[in-house]
C-alpha cells in the first residue's frame, strides 16, 4: 500500500453496471470528501461525467480516466491510490494489466474474482514481487467467496471458543437465496471453460481443491456432486456451482495463516436443493449480459443464507451462519468489495504484500466491517 496516495480507493470501471453499485455505495454510505476519499475511474471522461450525474453524486467527485489497454494511464492511476477496487473483468481477459501496475507501484488491488485459473497464474507469477513491493493483491472480494471464506473463518474461531480448538472438517451448506449471479459472472464462466477448451490441462486445475495452495496437496475432499441427505440440516443438499472456487479460497485461506486448521482440513460445499434452484444459477441464456442486471427493486428483495458446522474429532460440532439482506450477485457484493477496500486500508496496515484471500488478510476485522456497514450477519447457531 501507498501510504501516500491522493485517495484511500479508486473504483475502477465505475461505469459498468456493478462498478456503479460501488460508486453508488460509497457516496451514499461515505459522501465525497469525507472520511473515506475515494475516486471514478474508467476508460472515458464523458461516461464518468454522465454516471456521477445520473448516480446523483456532486460536481466535485473526483474522475480518473484509465484504460487497460493503456498501460501508462493505469501507471498513473494506481499511483494515486491506496488500493484500486476493479469491477473490470472477465479478470483473466482484461485484469492483469492492472495487477501488474499496482504491484510495481505498491498499491494494493481488490477484484470479484471467480477465476481460478487465472487467480493461479496471478499466484504464480505475482505473489514474490508484491512481497517485494508490498502490494496486497486480494482475489475474490464478492459473493465469491466473502460468505463463505469468512463463514469458514467464523466457524473455526467458534470451534476454538466453545470446544476449545479448531476443527478438521467444515461443511457448508447455501440454505436460502433469491437473486441470480452477475452478467460479469456468466461472462467469467464462459472465458474459463474458453479457456479451458484452448488449453484441457486447466480441467485438472478447476478440479482440483488445492489449486491456489502451491506447494501444497491436502487430503481428498468430499466430493459434493451427488443429491444426499444432510442430517445437521435435516434437507437433501446438491452441488452448487460456486463450490468449485470457493473451496479453493478456503484452502488458501487455511495455507496463507499456516494451516491453523490443519494440513488434514477437510470442506465441502453443497446447496439446500429447493423448488426452482437450477434457474437461480442458469449460466445460459437466463444470466443477464455484462454491465446489465437486475433493477434496484429486485436487488434490494434479494437476499441470501449459508450455514456452516464445524465437526471436531470426538464429533461435538458447531453451526453458525452468514446471511446478506441484499441479491447476491450485485447489492450484496458491490458493498463487500467497497468494504473490503477501506478494511486493507484502514484496519489492515500490518498485511504484508502478497497475493491474498481476504479473510486472511484482514479476518475479524473485516467481519465487524461488513456487519456494521454491509448488511452482513455472522450468526452463531448452536
Amino acid at each position: 500500500m501507498n501510504p501516500n496516495a491522493e485517495f484511500d480507493l479508486i473504483v475502477y470501471g465505475a461505469t459498468g453496471y456493478t462498478g456503479r453499485l460501488v460508486a453508488e455505495y460509497l457516496g451514499q454510505r461515505y459522501g465525497v470528501g469525507g472520511e473515506v476519499s475515494w475516486a471514478m475511474a474508467g476508460r472515458s471522461q464523458a461516461k464518468l461525467e454522465q454516471v456521477r450525474d445520473e448516480l446523483g453524486l456532486p460536481a466535485e467527485t473526483p474522475l480518473v480516466v484509465a484504460d487497460a489497454d493503456d498501460p501508462a494511464s493505469l501507471e498513473a492511476m494506481v499511483r494515486r491510490a491506496k488500493a484500486v477496487v476493479t469491477t473490470v473483468g472477465p479478470y483473466q481477459l482484461y485484469g492483469e494489466p492492472l495487477v501488474a501496475a499496482c504491484v510495481a507501484a505498491g498499491a494494493d488491488c481488490l477484484d470479484l474474482c471467480g477465476e481460478p485459473n487465472w487467480m493461479a497464474e496471478i499466484v504464480r507469477r505475482y505473489d514474490a514481487p508484491a512481497k517485494a513491493s508490498g502490494a496486497r493483491i486480494v482475489h475474490s472480494c464478492g459473493f465469491d467467496s466473502i460468505p463463505f471464506e469468512l463463514g469458514v473463518f467464523f466457524a473455526e474461531e467458534t470451534a476454538k471458543a466453545k470446544l476449545g480448538a479448531y476443527v478438521p472438517r467444515v461443511k457448508g451448506r447455501l440454505r436460502a437465496m433469491q437473486g441470480g449471479l452477475s452478467g460479469g459472472t456468466a461472462a467469467s464462466g464462459a472465458a474459463t471453460m474458453a479457456a479451458i477448451q484452448k488449453d484441457p490441462s486447466l480441467m485438472a486445475l478447476m478440479m482440483n481443491p488445492f489449486a491456489l495452495t502451491p506447494g501444497f496437496q491436502g487430503p481428498p475432499q468430499p466430493p459434493g456432486n451427488a443429491v444426499e441427505h444432510d442430517e445437521d440440516l435435516g434437507a437433501e443438499v446438491g452441488p452448487f456451482m460456486m463450490a468449485a472456487i470457493n473451496t479453493k479460497n478456503v484452502h488458501r485461506s487455511n495455507a496463507l495463516m499456516g494451516h491453523p486448521w490443519g494440513t488434514d482440513f477437510a470442506y465441502d460445499e453443497m446447496a439446500v436443493v429447493m423448488p426452482g434452484a437450477p434457474a437461480a444459477f442458469d449460466m445460459g441464456a437466463g444470466a443477464p449480459k455484462p454491465g446489465e442486471g437486475p433493477s434496484k427493486a429486485e436487488r434490494e428483495a434479494g437476499f441470501f443464507d449459508v450455514v456452516f458446522v464445524g465437526v471436531a474429532p470426538d464429533g461435538r460440532k458447531v453451526k453458525v451462519s452468514v446471511k446478506g439482506d441484499r441479491d447476491p450477485g450485485y447489492g450484496s457484493t458491490s458493498k463487500m468489495l467497497a468494504e473490503a477496500a477501506i478494511c486493507l486500508v484502514r484496519d489492515a496496515k500490518a498485511a504484508p504484500g502478497g497475493v491474498w484471500t481476504p479473510g486472511a488478510a484482514m479476518g475479524s476485522k473485516l467481519i465487524e466491517r461488513l456487519e456494521a456497514n454491509a448488511g452482513l450477519t455472522f450468526a452463531v447457531e448452536g
